[in-house]
């Protein structure tokens, strides 16, 4: 008799961090076994090896990787976040002249040599598809014997409440079709969650017995709170949190506001009238806007509530950690194609 168990697809993953894409495939609730994981940040792996309680994950150059090896790892999916400085204006755009692309470009290399491995999906930021590195990774895709589907996708379109815009590529062997259209998988979530619509109030820790950690500075609060997206409980939306959250007030993550919306505005526009800065100060620290806190900024994220940091590790490593990695539901549901 035959048995329908699933056979367990065999993983690598690449530029893992603190296993985004390991959470996303258990989303899916698809059999696998991660072969092994690499990542060159410590403070990634240490935290990737926290949540899972494994040594498969290593300290490692992805440059020192071979056909071999991997060939020897009898892996048939490879799941990637390659760095997304080299295409982003902070990296200055410099793209495959970038040292930071070269072991993304050691991979397109070795993509002819690993017949084994007939699904990929790649992550990267939004203007990846506009560079030299994407029309590479994609002419070697061909020339490797796959086709492809390209997605812009952020949370915010699955009733998440944050905004990521993020590129993905989907990768197939040719004789292998996909299951869903580029556009259709995503419109298929967006009807099945229209009403799953989660407010911030939902997200933010109820109860935060350490908030005045969070809280803003009174510099903040009179220079940059008028630049800042402030969410409240009933926000729908936030901002992308990059690496940079905390360290930098604007342009890097939303902070948060515990009052409704309606008694936000009466007391912001109160503090803008104020006649003093004395007077301005103190109706801005009655708002007690604060910064999500790592684990707020993880459920944004879609991570699950299991997930957790070393407590060695800072809060600073964690928001940095954060920015680098995945939305997890996203990459869940494109995920849906193995």
């Amino acid at each position: 008799m035959e048995s329908t168990q699933e056979i367990p697809h065999r993983v690598l993953e690449l530029f893992s961090g603190i296993g985004g894409m390991r959470m996303a495939l258990e989303h899916t609730g698809k059999a696998f076994t991660i072969e092994c994981a690499i990542d060159v940040n410590p403070i990634a792996n240490a935290v990737y090896s926290h949540n899972f309680g494994d040594k498969i994950v290593r300290n490692g150059n992805i440059l020192s990787l071979n056909a071999e090896k991997i060939s020897k790892l009898n892996v048939n999916t490879i799941l990637m976040s390659p760095p997304c400085q080299p295409f982003t204006r902070n990296g200055k755009f410099n793209d495959i002249n970038d040292r930071r692309t070269d072991p993304f470009r050691h991979i397109c290399d070795l993509l002819d040599k690993i017949p084994l491995v007939n699904f990929i999906l790649m992550e990267n930021v939004k203007g990846f598809e506009k560079s030299q590195a994407c029309q590479m990774y994609k002419t070697r895709l061909e020339e490797a014997g796959f086709h492809y589907q390209e997605y812009i996708v952020s949370p915010h379109q699955l009733g998440v409440p944050n905004t990521r815009h993020r590129y993905y590529c989907v990768a197939k062997r040719k004789e292998t079709d996909f299951k869903w259209k580029s556009e259709a998988i995503i419109l298929q979530q967006q009807d099945t969650r229209s009403d799953e619509q989660i407010n911030i109030g939902a997200i933010v820790e109820q109860h935060l017995e350490d908030s005045e950690l969070y809280a803003l500075k009174s510099a903040a609060l009179l220079k940059h709170l008028p630049l800042m997206d402030v969410c409240t409980p009933e926000s729908t939306n936030s901002m992308c949190f990059t690496k940079a959250y905390t360290h930098y007030a604007e342009g890097t993550g939303s902070v948060f506001c515990p009052l409704p919306k309606e008694e936000f505005d009466k007391i912001y526009s109160s503090a803008m009238n104020a006649d003093d800065d004395d007077r301005k100060l103190a109706l801005l620290q009655e708002l007690r806007v604060r910064y999500f806190t790592p684990k707020e900024v993880a459920r944004l994220m879609s991570f699950p509530n299991h997930f957790t940091f070393p407590d060695n590790v800072t809060n600073k490593q964690r928001y940095r950690t954060l920015g680098n990695s995945i939305n997890v539901l996203v990459v869940g549901v494109l995920l849906q194609e193995l």
